[in-house]
């Protein structure tokens, strides 16, 4: 059972700080993002008006993420759709990447879905400021009533906490479930179909959920 607990990490100093960085969620961040980079040269490369496979499946998703991103956000589309593009391509890879042998979830370490809450937190408040101007952004904070502010602030605080655990709740779980029950039956019959549940089901809907809360709570925050 020593995969569950066990975390690789490199230490090392900078500026006389020293930091701890775990080598496989880094390493599996920078294969997903490999994959990310190589699908997108494969699907704009020689673009015809007449597509191939390649750049019709690139075309479908685009399409696909803009529709979703202009019903949401309205009119700011242009402006959220290669966000919202490029987060759900990055968490259904990372989600799925558990399915292959010798690879692991960025997302079952929290700092992936953590840091991904609070770019969402500060690309949220960065489009009110901008939409609203700040005054009428921090008048918003003491509504109903001015002594309410600091519960406002708190609710805005817990939704970063809310998407991020969340999503690392779900894949860690996924992944905890998967090896436990693999080292009961020596993965005879279950673990397969564990590994099309928890990554293929699960973790495209974690990836969905998460990508539309983040949309959801920009377009809250600029209306």
């Amino acid at each position: 059972m020593k995969d569950i607990t066990y975390i690789a990490t490199y230490s090392f100093d900078l500026f006389g700080t020293s930091l701890t960085v775990n080598t496989f969620t880094l390493i599996n961040t920078w294969i997903v993002m490999a994959v990310i980079i190589v699908l997108a040269i494969i699907g704009t490369r020689s673009l015809k008006g007449f597509p191939n496979p390649a750049q019709r499946l690139a075309e479908i998703y685009v399409s696909a993420m803009d529709k979703l991103t202009k019903e949401t956000l309205d009119t700011t589309t242009r402006t959220y759709m290669p966000l919202v593009s490029t987060l759900f391509i990055f968490l259904l890879l990372s989600n799925w990447l558990g399915m292959i042998p010798g690879l692991a979830e960025p997302t079952k370490d929290l700092n992936t879905p953590l840091s991904l809450g609070i770019m969402g937190f500060f690309l949220t408040h960065t489009a009110a400021i901008k939409e609203k101007g700040i005054v009428q952004y921090l008048k918003e904070y003491c509504q109903p009533f001015f002594i309410m502010a600091p519960l406002n602030v708190v609710g805005e605080l817990a939704k970063v906490i809310s998407i991020s655990f969340r999503l690392f709740g779900n894949i860690l779980g996924g992944a905890i479930i998967i090896s436990v029950v693999s080292h009961m039956i020596y993965s005879l019959v279950l673990p397969p179909f564990l590994y099309v549940f928890f990554g293929l089901f699960v973790g495209t809907i974690q990836a969905f959920v998460f990508t539309m809360l983040t949309i959801t709570y920009i377009s809250v925050a600029t209306k």
